[in-house]
């Protein structure tokens, strides 16, 4: 058993099997030692979770953006969406969670633990039922977003576990901040070391990065673009070749036009999406058997789990070949590959699979 500050009653009473003595002061600790008065409650129902009023419904057309995040709610891979202002970036990120299956109890008690290490918790917020969704400025420091301090203390990126992270205008965090992304993004973990000792805290989220094509906005449409060859390539610099490498997923972004506008037909529900998402994470639950997603495979896992047939071979060959894509890249590609086999409900990965996987990738 353990005996608590009354204030964390709630916190610690999502954990099973163990007596809770909750005390407003020292007096009561005394007490129960003299009389050994056991006070255990189990008052949270961990199975109640809120429901998101954020609706995939509620975004106008962008078809393949709405897609790309389905692939990535299903498989947990990070996506990149670039776009001209106004083109719903913010709005489609936005509602990523509502699609995202119920966090289990040992994820909600892990990202609760984080929660409390952080002081996030109150008294209004007593345990993470839902999945985080943190959303940081982009003037942000490097310390708020990987951790940090004289006692390490986990950032935004540990605060998005088992949820998303959502870094708007991307290009405008400090590049110190977006290359220290790189290890958390690729080991799910970030290790922070300090004078007083060294912590560990996990980052198993789903990232997402949304920015312009260019300084002016308008770089998908040469009539309005203001900027000249060299600004785009100034501001295209910003994102390095080893962050790229790093996101499954590349989504451009175009602005509406007049009949996407008008049009009544907006797609699937969040509720609708978020079912298949949830059958494409059962079969990868059975595959595994550890609660592990496709983004988490192994070498070993990609060869057995990704196979490919002749004609898929000589696909992936040819995009190797012309995107000049490298070892990590094509792991992530068969990685994308098999989420879209499992949304497909197929036990192979197929041609048109494939190709979908390798249409998301960076020309």
């Amino acid at each position: 058993g353990v005996i608590i500050p009354e204030e964390n009653l709630e916190e610690a009473s999502i954990i099973k099997d163990i007596d809770i003595i909750a005390v407003k002061n020292l007096r009561d600790v005394v007490k129960f030692i003299e009389e050994s008065i056991i006070r255990s409650k189990r008052i949270i129902n961990l199975t109640k979770s809120f429901e998101s009023t954020l609706d995939m419904w509620d975004v106008k057309g962008q078809i393949r953006a709405k897609r790309a995040l389905e692939i990535a709610a299903a498989g947990g891979h990070n996506i990149i969406m670039i776009g001209a202002p106004g083109s719903g970036k913010s709005m489609l990120a936005k509602r990523l969670t509502g699609i995202l299956p119920p966090m289990s109890e040992s994820e909600i008690i892990e990202t609760t633990k984080i929660y409390s290490i952080a002081g996030e918790l109150s008294e209004r917020v007593p345990i993470i039922i839902n999945r985080p969704f943190r959303d940081p400025h982009h003037t942000s420091t490097t310390s708020s977003i990987i951790g940090g301090g004289r006692t390490p203390k986990p950032g935004e990126i540990s605060l998005a576990n088992n949820g998303v992270l959502f870094l708007d205008e991307f290009t405008e965090f400090d590049r110190v901040v977006i290359e220290s992304l790189r290890e958390p993004l690729e080991e799910k973990r970030i290790s922070i070391t300090r004078s007083l000792g060294k912590m560990e805290f996990p980052a198993k989220l789903i990232f997402i990065a949304a920015c312009n094509p260019c300084f002016c906005g308008n770089g998908f449409d040469e009539e309005l673009c203001t900027c000249t060859p060299y600004d785009i390539r100034r501001y295209t610099k910003k994102l390095s070749g080893p962050i790229i490498d790093r996101i499954d997923l590349y989504v451009e972004i175009y602005r509406l036009n007049d009949k996407e506008i008008l049009d009544e037909d907006r797609g699937d529900t969040s509720q609708i999406i978020r079912d298949r998402v949830m059958k494409a994470r059962e079969l990868q639950n059975m595959r595994f058997d550890n609660n592990k997603l496709n983004r988490d495979m192994d070498n070993n896992e990609v060869e057995k789990y990704c196979s490919l047939n002749n004609e898929c071979e000589q696909i992936i060959r040819t995009a190797i070949r012309n995107l000049n894509l490298s070892m990590r890249t094509y792991h992530k590609i068969l990685k994308v590959a098999r989420t879209i086999a499992d949304l497909g409900d197929s036990s192979n990965i197929e041609k048109h699979h494939l190709l979908e996987a390798i249409n998301f990738r960076k020309n």
